[in-house]
């Protein structure tokens, strides 16, 4: 007697472990069985223990969801990346040219006349203002040149972005030798 309850324990227990499976089909008909259910029905799993029930097809829909969404936010910040990296590029493109220009005309440019701005080690003021990075320093050679053009400067000691910039409109100031600083904006650049 003690065996037989022993083993319809075992086979009980085992039993309620294992999975049961509502099956839907297209007609709207349901069936309870212990393997999962075949194509073309809802398949729904039912875990006699905790008693919760799970749709299989939604938790797989679910899931594709779930890989896709993080396979387009890898996709994005891989596209980020290289457009930083280019970003990156363009800025130490335009630097170069500012630091060709300076050394073959030191006696219009001091040699700090247009210091790099260097990603990474940005002042507070040209952080706000990174993402135009190649355009601030090509607009800070133009400022240069430009104040040089008008002869109220002989010599260029600075060409910075100022503090008076705006996202619409970039402002830069030119510090001459002879103690005048003229204000260029953005638009007097273009």
């Amino acid at each position: 007697m003690r065996l037989k309850l022993l083993i319809l324990g075992i086979l009980f227990s085992h039993s309620t472990f294992a999975g049961v499976y509502k099956c839907i089909g297209a007609e709207g008909n349901t069936s309870y069985q212990t393997k999962p259910c075949g194509s073309g029905e809802q398949t729904i799993e039912i875990n006699f223990k905790t008693g919760e029930a799970i749709d299989k097809q939604f938790e797989m829909a679910k899931q594709v969801e779930d890989l896709e969404k993080q396979k387009l936010q890898e996709q994005a910040r891989l596209e980020e990346e290289q457009r930083r990296q280019q970003l990156i590029i363009d800025a130490k493109a335009e630097t170069e040219k500012n630091q060709f220009l300076i050394k073959s005309d030191t006696s219009r440019f001091s040699a700090y006349a247009i210091p790099p701005y260097e990603p990474g080690k940005l002042s507070s003021l040209v952080t706000k203002f990174e993402e135009r990075l190649p355009d601030i320093e090509r607009m800070r050679r133009l400022a240069a040149l430009k104040v040089l053009d008008t002869k109220q400067c002989s010599r260029v000691e600075a060409s910075e972005l100022n503090i008076k910039s705006t996202q619409e409109k970039l402002l830069f100031l030119v510090n001459c030798s002879n103690g005048q600083g003229i204000y260029l904006s953005e638009d007097q650049l273009n």
